[in-house]
């Protein structure tokens, strides 16, 4: 009895710590969520060491605040502090180069910074949530607001403009091939922010590209972010269904669908969407979360970070219209295995692409 008691106590004591841990990190996110909204970050990184009331008065905050947040973020090690003993109105602090990489850089692969807003929506949605869970109805995708959509496009685009075209298409030589041809045609489902779109337009100038999706602020900011990238002349953008599009729209050589099969309400409508849509001998493209063959617990980081987003967000999205598969983020091999069986294909084969995050599927009819 007493070994067991022992044993009791060391697990609630170990939870105690990663609770308390896990509080710690909780409150990182809330105060980098004030310095990226008052943009304290990219004051900082402008404009070099900076005391208190400088900041206040650059960033249009008032200085007790501002003084009470450079001294946690200095206390949380973000902010270096050229003197901690200095008189609190004198102190100067400055953001370090790698931090600011992080929080500031959008192209870089470190550029983890439009998760924090990405949580922050989470937490808002809450009550709705709540709701969800009891009723079995979904919470729309438009409730979480544009730190969500904005979150996930900003999250995904160091990926889409540094690799996707440089070393994960060109390393898979069918792929290769297909988007080196003339007047090279690919449609990219579920687009959202549409930086996979001008990801493989930038790296592949013989090819075209028309990105869907339904959200029509993302199809906007797509519109804009082509524009600015120089490829607007080749990839256009539309807000459409992707489930209800039909090959009278156009063929195409290639279909992509990136991080999206697991949200949709139907995904076996959208990939016999995608088989209609394809030309003879062209070939569809699915990358999704790199979840685990099969349920196994205690799962690793990234099966604990997947079903940290499906529960609260990727879930309820896919259930706010039904009916619906309600497939959620851990979405395994199996799954899209049926789903892409059910809508019409023959193979599905897992590409040797190696992402910590994400898993690159290969269909064909």
């Amino acid at each position: 009895m007493a070994a067991d008691i022992g044993a009791t106590n060391k697990q609630a004591e170990a939870l105690a710590a990663r609770l308390f841990g896990a509080a710690l990190g909780t409150m990182d996110i809330f105060h980098i969520y004030i310095g990226q909204k008052l943009g304290l970050y990219a004051l900082l990184n402008s404009g070099g060491a900076l005391s208190s009331p400088e900041r206040a008065h650059r960033a249009g905050m008032y200085p007790r605040y501002a003084q009470e947040w450079l001294e946690q973020q200095a206390v949380t090690g973000i902010l270096d502090v050229d003197d901690p003993g200095a008189p609190a109105d004198t102190r100067r602090y400055r953001l370090p180069m790698g931090h600011a990489e992080a929080l500031t850089t959008e192209d870089s692969m470190n550029y983890l910074a439009p998760i924090v807003g990405m949580l922050i929506s989470t937490a808002q949605r809450m009550p709705e949530l709540l709701s969800a869970y009891r009723t079995g109805v979904g919470v729309d995708w438009s409730a979480y607001g544009p730190d969500m959509w904005k979150g996930q496009a900003a999250m995904n685009r160091p990926l889409f403009l540094n690799v996707l075209g440089q070393e994960y298409l060109p390393s898979i030589r069918e792929l290769d091939e297909i988007l080196r041809r003339p007047r090279a045609r690919v449609a990219d489902l579920a687009c959202g922010g549409g930086w996979s779109s001008i990801g493989i337009a930038r790296a592949y100038p013989m090819a075209s590209v028309e990105g869907f999706d339904l959200d029509e602020p993302s199809i906007i900011a797509a519109e804009k972010a082509a524009a600015g990238a120089g490829v607007s002349d080749r990839v256009r953008f539309r807000v459409a269904d992707a489930a209800a599009l039909s090959q009278a729209e156009q063929s195409y050589d290639l279909v992509t669908i990136f991080e999206a099969v697991h949200d949709v309400p139907d995904p076996v409508g959208v990939l016999r969407t995608a088989h209609r849509l394809l030309r003879e001998n062209g070939v569809v493209v699915v990358m999704d979360e790199r979840v685990a063959e099969q349920f196994t617990v205690p799962g690793d980081d990234v099966e604990r970070f997947m079903y940290g987003w499906s529960l609260p967000v990727c879930l309820p999205a896919g259930m706010a219209e039904q009916p619906s598969a309600a497939t959620g983020t851990v979405m395994r091999r199996s799954t899209l295995e049926g789903y892409a069986r059910e809508a019409g294909f023959r193979t599905l084969e897992v590409l040797p692409i190696e992402n910590d995050f994400f898993r690159f599927y290969l269909i064909r009819p």
